[in-house]
């Protein structure tokens, strides 16, 4: 388990690490869009990158959150059960939610073969909107990684506390 947990943090690392020059490029995108709308030439396909690089980003941010355990969970009523009932809720939410983001990023996959068999593309600024979509698919595989491992980590308390 120790090697899963090793790719995952290094996956992640790049990841959150991509996520954030993407998120520079978009910051420096916007200011220089801005500053050419003074002269009423904006850049071309500003918009349409946006929200195709927010996507990305929050995908490939997903695994890594989990991973800080920086999502938000609203659990004053889970705090008042013992350690072994959390532990339960905490296998079967991990549980789930890896079965969600697998199955997601298998049909996001599926959405990006087709994609690529129909050469769509962006209206603008003509880019393959297939990149994208699999960017997005491999945040969701990510996640799903951090949530086996996640899980993983549980049984192997469960067994220690026997």
């Amino acid at each position: 388990m120790a090697v899963l947990e090793r790719i995952s943090r290094v996956l992640n690392q790049i990841m959150i690490w991509l996520a954030g020059v993407l998120l520079t490029i978009m910051i420096l995108l916007t200011c220089a869009n801005i500053l050419s709308r003074i002269v009423w030439v904006p850049i071309k396909g500003t918009f349409e990158l946006m929200g195709y690089f927010g996507a990305v980003i929050t995908a490939f941010a997903l695994g890594y959150t989990q991973m800080e355990k920086g999502h938000i969970a609203v659990d004053i009523l889970v705090k008042s059960f013992s350690k072994r009932t959390r532990n339960i809720l905490n296998s079967i939410n991990y549980s789930v939610c890896l079965v969600f983001f697998m199955i997601t990023g298998w049909q996001i996959v599926k959405y990006g073969i087709i994609l690529i068999k129909t050469g769509e593309i962006t209206e603008t600024l003509r880019i393959p909107y297939y990149p994208f979509v699999f960017g997005v698919a491999f945040g969701c595989g990510i996640l799903s990684l951090v949530l086996l491992v996640d899980l993983l980590k549980l049984f192997a308390v469960r067994k220690e506390d026997g």
